[in-house]
């Protein structure tokens, strides 16, 4: 499993290095045909195209900017959908999602990069077409307690969960005065320059 996980991370590099444009900067080509996998690709596909320009051109005040006294930061509404996101990346990889220990704390530079590639490589294995996803359960750790579940709490659990925080980074942005920039279309999946 590992030289494959390798192979699809080398090639992924490969493709990203030779786009002239960063990976989720428009979203990925339409499938070729309708399956399970590429629906929950293309869902996957539509957060990383969502989370992308939610992020970008962020500023301190920006991540900062808190809505109201008992709301999060958008700075920690983005560390809980990397949380979210990770926890997607490890179902698909047919991992646990340990509690063990606090996740470390990451730049906002660091911790886009990492969402952002947790994104794509989830997308990139539900695309395989040997992958099942009823073979994909989210299984969560921590200590000598398991919890496990079928890929459908995955689906109405984090991976729902992080599109409705990107909306609320979005919103945040408009509050702080920053609002999302001109010419992003999540119908199409692009952005007008």
């Amino acid at each position: 499993m590992k030289p494959l996980l390798l192979a699809i991370l080398l090639v992924n590099s490969i493709i990203t290095m030779s786009q002239t444009k960063p990976y989720y900067y428009k979203i990925p080509d339409t499938p070729s045909s309708f399956t399970p996998n590429n629906v929950a690709a293309r869902m996957v596909d539509g957060l990383g195209f969502r989370y992308f320009w939610a992020t970008e051109g962020l500023t301190e005040k920006d991540l900062a900017y808190r809505p109201s006294e008992g709301a999060r930061t958008t700075m920690e509404t983005l560390e809980h959908i990397s949380g979210l996101v990770e926890i997607l990346a490890n179902t698909v990889s047919k991992k646990p999602t340990k509690f063990d220990s606090p996740p470390p704390k990451l730049s906002f530079t660091d911790l886009r990069e990492k969402t952002l590639k947790n994104i794509q490589t989830a997308s990139e294995l539900l695309k395989q077409s040997n992958v099942k996803l009823e073979d994909m359960d989210m299984i969560f750790e921590r200590g000598t307690n398991k919890s496990e579940f079928p890929f459908w709490n995955l689906v109405n659990g984090p991976i729902s969960d992080a599109l409705w925080h990107v909306g609320q980074v979005v919103s945040f942005r408009r509050g702080s005065g920053n609002p999302l920039p001109k010419g992003v279309n999540v119908l199409t999946g692009t952005k007008t320059d």
